[in-house]
């Protein structure tokens, strides 16, 4: 999933979860359970050699981990005056899985933890290549969270 979709999720579940140590494996079981959907994102194409870890990266750097910061923040931040801690928790612990297997995949760091962490995550980790069938999921996700926030 796209780590929009991901954000999306753990920002909603956060804040209405109040308990960190409730909604924190919670968060990290939805990005789990999102990844298991058929989705596009931006690193579709690396196993087949289709893309390049560079290009997914930089995709990943420019438009996707912005867009969830973006997202988060408008939603949840801008409003404030103060620091929306839960909001921000949410965002970070969506996301957890996806900067723990970072370096197996753009550092090529293959020794334990990390390669059994990115192993676990490859088991619930399902995409396609074609954009509007993985779109649609994570653009519900994202419709829902505004709907329901």
């Amino acid at each position: 999933m796209l780590s929009i979709a991901h954000a999306a999720a753990g920002a909603f579940i956060a804040t209405k979860i109040n308990n960190p140590w409730l909604s924190g494996p919670i968060i990290v079981a939805t990005h789990f359970l999102q990844d298991y959907i058929p989705h596009w994102d931006v690193g579709q194409g690396l196993t087949k050699k289709l893309k390049s870890k560079h290009a997914a990266f930089i995709q990943e750097l420019v438009t996707d981990f912005p867009a969830s910061i973006i997202f988060v923040y408008f939603l949840y931040q801008a409003s404030s005056t103060s620091i929306n801690y839960q909001a921000w928790f949410g965002w970070f612990m969506a996301l957890l899985p996806d900067f723990l297997e970072f370096p197996y995949l753009f550092l090529n760091l293959r020794f334990f933890p990390i390669k059994q962490i990115a192993n676990l995550h490859n088991r619930f980790h399902h995409s396609t290549p074609n954009k509007w069938k993985g779109l649609w999921p994570q653009i519900l996700v994202i419709l829902l969270v505004l709907y329901f926030n």
